[in-house]
């Protein structure tokens, strides 16, 4: 039986979690799963074939630390699911650089070097809008992230100022179409479609997490979401190579949908919306272990043969 770390946090009693449900679909395909927390310093990643990254929700407190276990796991013998590149890669959102340069629609963005109060009026000018929304480039379940609005701005400055002292940010209209209709998520197990969920916020607010209230709907994409969708995956394939997971999310904008995120390193994977989900991702991590096995064999075999003395 090959063992596999599920990593997760130290205490998930604030957050709705859906993991449990791999755990029997992994486990009939040859794989037992255990709960590991990132903080644990004792773990000795070589007793496991395999760390699947999962629920890791506080790491954005102390990014460095995370990214230091990540190398630890990287350097042990087990494999970490999704690579510690896509993660360094993902971690900070102006990762949404790379996909704009590849022609993937995103929401509008500013990317300023370093928070400026007196530069927040020129945000609602450059958008042409009334709102607008300041969030971390690092950062997990919309901390930090604020809506503004040309007639509140003055009252969050402080807090602005204190969020932002030593973190870089990112500026975007607020996009109304999350609160008329609510943001997709679609997801996909090793480079391929499973399932797809519509995550609306709570009455007055704009996150669409379900720890701050968010409604979800399993739903079936239309033809034009999913051919964004299928480009964006192909677009981070073309970067990384094909993960084991991905979410992407996007709203509505103008006639096509914008990339709001694409989560490759903790997301939801909202198991819970979709029954087949749990045993597509079982089947998508199963079959790519097993070619990682193939192409490890087939390396040592060739490296075996090319010996002085060998045939």
């Amino acid at each position: 039986m090959n063992k596999c770390a599920i990593l997760s946090m130290d205490n998930l009693e604030d957050f709705e979690v859906y993991d449990y449900l791999i755990d029997q679909p992994l486990l009939a395909l040859g794989w037992q799963t255990e709960e590991v927390s990132w903080r644990c310093a004792k773990v000795n990643w070589n007793d496991y074939k395999a760390v699947i990254i999962r629920s890791p929700w506080d790491y954005q407190d102390d990014m460095e630390r995370f990214l230091e276990v990540l190398s630890r796991i990287e350097q042990s013998t087990a494999r970490l699911e999704n690579s510690l590149s896509v993660v360094k890669w993902n971690i900070n959102k102006s990762y949404l650089k790379s996909l704009a340069a590849e022609k993937i629609t995103i929401v509008p963005t500013l990317w300023p070097d370093a928070f400026e109060a007196d530069k927040l009026t020129e945000y609602f000018d450059y958008f042409a809008t009334e709102q607008v929304v300041l969030k971390p480039r690092v950062s997990a379940n919309s901390d930090n992230t604020f809506w503004l609005t040309k007639a509140n701005y003055k009252d969050n400055i402080t807090d602005l100022k204190q969020a932002f002292a030593s973190r870089e940010l990112m500026v975007q209209p607020f996009m109304e179409s999350i609160c008329q209709e609510g943001e997709f998520s679609l997801f996909y197990f090793n480079g391929e479609y499973s399932h797809a969920i519509l995550k609306t916020p709570a009455q007055g607010d704009f996150r669409v997490q379900e720890e701050h209230g968010g409604g979800l709907l399993s739903v079936t994409p239309e033809d034009g979401l999913i051919a964004v969708a299928n480009k964006t995956m192909q677009a981070i394939s073309k970067l990384h190579g094909e993960l084991l997971y991905a979410r992407i999310d996007f709203v509505r904008h103008q006639d096509t949908f914008a990339l709001m995120e694409a989560e490759l390193i903790e997301p939801s994977l909202y198991f819970n919306m979709d029954e087949g989900s749990p045993q597509r991702f079982a089947s998508a991590f199963a079959a790519r272990m097993k070619a990682f096995e193939q192409q490890a064999s087939n390396t040592k075999a060739n490296s075996s043969s090319s010996l002085p003395g060998k045939p």
